[in-house]
């Protein structure tokens, strides 16, 4: 069955199912349009509009310019469950100290396209990230990328050798290989009904837990809200079937074997109450409680990346950048002014 009808019914007996209080409920909440139209962002939103596997395709970004510009550009890549949008206090932080800034929200992801027939593999948008520095006069660039972004950033290095001045990870997922631990393989069909059962509780409840290491703050509902309202949305199949590719990308693409050939200086940072493991809920639990060491697997990989050092906040979850920003950004900022490699400092 056609993975787009499949959505659609899920999604008709999940609403035939609802009680007249829940539906009154999420029709109170934002509902946004498949390309997060009518959320806005922080920053004017530019447009690269490009052909790719034989499609006709609009990635959107943000293109941040310093008062007083110190030559340098930082790209930053975001995660699954975010957009360039949830950048905005790095955005900040770094155009204030003289980097212009661009933000990407990748295909299939938050303002840009979610076309039914694409191939996501980390290369691609690799090559789209790259296909847009080059259309803007780019060169060379730091690279920094969080958790998904994280893996991405990885894959753009390693492709990039030459364009990546510096590389910075933020809690990225990919430091292990979770299908060769025992997570087992999900079909597309699989993440398809996964994506039916995304609420703004279930997206809260996950984030609470692993984002923000049990803690909570008024202002993160906003990135709840950001996502929960593109499935209330006209759009909601075109949303769900991008994101469950794009967890199969993640699933099956590891990054993990090639940390060895990355070449940039490399600055890990890990929120040691981090436990993001992609498919971790399916493992037998024997082995899910082994998934998502962030202590253990930051430790691990700075070994193996060369030219590499690792900063730990002992007491933050998968998004240090949100949770404690003043203690991010001075971490940042100064290993980017300073950069040293094979120590492990705690923040």
């Amino acid at each position: 069955m056609h993975l787009k009808t499949l959505f659609h019914i899920a999604v008709a007996a999940t609403v035939a199912l609802s009680s007249s209080s829940a539906l009154a409920q999420s029709a109170a909440e934002p509902a946004y349009g498949p390309e997060l139209q009518g959320f806005d962002y922080p920053y004017p939103v530019e447009h690269y509009r490009f052909s790719s596997q034989g499609q006709e395709l609009d990635m959107a970004y943000l293109d941040v310019k310093p008062a007083t510009p110190n030559g340098q550009t930082a790209v930053l890549l975001h995660g699954k469950n975010f957009c360039a949008a949830t950048w905005d206090g790095t955005i900040k932080a770094l155009s204030g100290a003289g980097y212009r800034v661009i933000a990407i929200d990748q295909i299939g992801f938050c303002k840009s396209s979610k076309p039914e027939r694409y191939q996501f593999t980390f290369q691609q948008l690799a090559g789209n990230s790259r296909a847009l520095l080059a259309s803007l006069g780019i060169a060379h660039s730091i690279m920094v990328g969080h958790s998904t972004g994280g893996m991405l950033a990885m894959r753009y290095a390693l492709m990039y050798p030459e364009a990546t001045d510096h590389l910075v990870l933020v809690d990225p997922i990919g430091l292990e290989d979770w299908k060769a631990k025992g997570v087992p393989w999900l079909s597309l069909d699989g993440w398809m009904q996964r994506e039916t059962r995304v609420t703004a509780d279930s997206i809260r409840a996950y984030e609470r837990a692993t984002y923000y290491a049990d803690t909570w703050d008024a202002s993160y509902e906003t990135w709840v809200q950001m996502l929960a309202g593109m499935y209330r949305g006209e759009g909601r199949a075109a949303v769900a079937s991008s994101s469950a590719r794009l967890y199969d990308m993640i699933a099956t693409q590891p990054v993990f074997y090639e940390f060895e050939q990355i070449k940039p200086p490399t600055l890990l940072f890990v929120g040691d109450k981090d436990t993001t493991a992609i498919g971790k809920d399916t493992a037998p639990p024997e082995i899910r409680k082994t998934l998502g060491n962030y202590p253990v697997l930051g430790k691990e990989a700075v070994k193996r990346i060369p030219h590499a050092q690792l900063i730990e906040f002992p007491d933050l979850g998968h998004s240090p950048q949100i949770q404690a920003p003043a203690r991010f950004h001075e971490a940042l900022l100064g290993w980017l002014q300073h950069p040293e490699t094979g120590a492990t400092l705690v923040k």
